[in-house]
């Protein structure tokens, strides 16, 4: 019945500035497919899924956690996480590094400008 994850929303305040993390740093391509809807927006694919930042202004990001593997996230699988933490160093970002998760996986996690998390593993 299921298939896969179509897409992850997060919520951003401030679009120009996520659009610089996820473009810039993590280098996420835009997805050309997103609707003239009424509301701020940009879409990135990512392999079969889709990121959706949408911006709502009452957002809070000081309401966030702090950056630890535990609160709320997703997660993305990639090549290289060697690449990935020397692209994460290279902007300045700080991160969470779990080269020995008990997982078995090399966890990395990092914080959006918005405060949102996301692991990348490998």
């Amino acid at each position: 019945m299921y298939k896969q994850i179509h897409h992850v929303s997060l919520e951003v305040k401030k679009l120009k500035r996520a659009r610089a993390f996820y473009e810039k740093v993590l280098k996420f391509e835009v997805c050309p497919d997103r609707p003239d809807f009424d509301f701020e927006g940009i879409w990135y694919t990512l392999g079969n899924t889709q990121l959706h930042l949408i911006v709502n202004p009452s957002f809070s990001p000081e309401d966030q956690p702090t950056l630890n593997s535990r609160s709320a996230h997703f997660a993305v699988r990639v090549e290289s996480i060697d690449e990935l933490i020397s692209m994460l160093e290279k902007a300045g970002c700080t991160y969470l590094d779990k080269p020995a998760s008990k997982t078995g996986w090399h966890q990395v996690f990092v914080q959006d400008p918005d405060g949102n998390i996301i692991e990348f593993n490998a």
